[in-house]
């Protein structure tokens, strides 16, 4: 993995004390249960940290990310329940985060890493400890959908979506896949202008203060957005999805490894398998298969748009999640109130109602290929 972990390590420290500024002390506990360390194994940009095709500007993990998610949660609510239930979202993540949808075939809502996670906190005896140390229940914490501020749907702006948003577009910048990135300077300035609002559904969101804030956000978001629609990150989910399915099926890997062992673990243990280096190795089809898609994976730099599959390539066609935001906007005539009412950004503004629906309705070739290494 290439990835400088100086710069992981000060960026993650700087970022989560804009979050906020003082990290409560009743988190420190459950910042050292089981089912959150292993998060740290488990990176947030789904794999990419594992192919040159990306050339990520630092490590992220699903340990970060719900930090992140709790600092956020408690910035804006002081709710103890509210920031646990933040803290805990992802801890059935298995390793390579959303890969995971699309092994099982689900790259339209990519919830399918969710399914148990109420069943992992629930057997959790440890964390039941801790609640009952702070006077709460596993009810109030095993589900963050209930609460608005931590979670709802897109194109809400909540602080699941604020959180993954600010290091997915700072990692993934400085390479080919986007031309500008979040900058902790840009991060702070758009953090200090959020506040709670009212939507049109009279629940409560996060929003933007001012509208060129939301504007500046929405620029940066609707790249990523864009992104995350194109072939080439198409390839980079559904690809190792495959290989993955493919190590399961040969036995190279057990289901249970997802959720034991980090992902450089399993890049490690295959490395070594599609290498030669363990021995026996299965003699089959399959398993020449898996080599060939494997290598690479761990090799190539380009892909190939295509309207139609192409021979002696793994080619990629599929639909995915459109992950994007169009922001609140605080009424000025209201922001005097406790909680001001607010409007879409799209409501105020023409260009980024035009902005947002050429996003809805982009479309990437067809057939994002990648030419198969000679591995036999």
């Amino acid at each position: 993995m290439e990835s400088n972990q100086q710069d992981f390590k000060n960026f993650t420290e700087q970022y989560h004390k804009i979050l906020c500024s003082k990290q409560p002390e009743f988190l420190n506990k459950y910042l050292s249960l089981p089912l959150m360390t292993r998060l740290k194994g488990v990176g947030l940009l789904c794999g990419t940290d594992w192919t040159p095709f990306f050339k990520n500007n630092f490590y992220y993990s699903r340990f970060d990310h719900s930090v992140g998610v709790a600092l956020i949660v408690w910035n804006f609510t002081h709710d103890k329940a509210q920031t646990i239930a933040g803290l805990l979202h992802d801890v059935s993540t298995p390793a390579f985060s959303h890969v995971a949808d699309f092994r099982k075939g689900d790259s339209l809502t990519q919830t399918a890493t969710e399914e148990d996670n109420g069943s992992m906190l629930a057997s959790s005896k440890e964390l039941l400890e801790c609640l009952s140390s702070d006077g709460l229940t596993l009810e109030q914490v095993n589900d963050y959908h209930k609460y608005p501020v931590a979670d709802n749907e897109v194109p809400q702006l909540s602080a699941d979506r604020l959180e993954y948003m600010f290091p997915s577009g700072a990692a993934l910048c400085g390479t080919w896949s986007l031309k500008e990135s979040f900058t902790l300077s840009e991060i702070k300035q758009i953090y200090n202008d959020l506040t709670i609002c009212k939507n049109e559904d009279g629940i409560i969101e996060l929003g933007f203060k001012t509208q060129k804030i939301a504007e500046l956000y929405c620029k940066r978001t609707t790249d990523i957005a864009l992104f995350l629609q194109k072939c080439e990150d198409k390839m980079v989910m559904q690809f190792p999805a495959e290989i993955l399915n493919l190590a399961v099926k040969l036995n190279l890997l057990k289901e249970e490894d997802f959720f034991t062992k980090s992902e450089s673990e399993i890049i490690e243990k295959l490395d070594s398998i599609s290498g030669g280096a363990t021995t026996p190795t299965p003699d089959s089809a399959d398993f020449k298969k898996f080599c060939t898609y494997y290598k690479t994976y761990r090799s190539f730099t380009s892909i190939t748009r295509s309207d139609t599959s192409l021979d002696g390539h793994y080619c990629v066609n599929i639909q995915v999640k459109k992950r994007y935001i169009n922001p609140l906007v605080a009424d000025p005539d209201t922001q005097q109130n406790s909680i001001p009412k607010a409007r879409r950004l799209t409501e105020v503004s023409p260009e980024w109602k035009q902005r947002i629906d050429d996003f809805l309705s982009y479309k990437d070739a067809p057939y994002s290929c990648v030419k198969l290494v000679q591995s036999f």
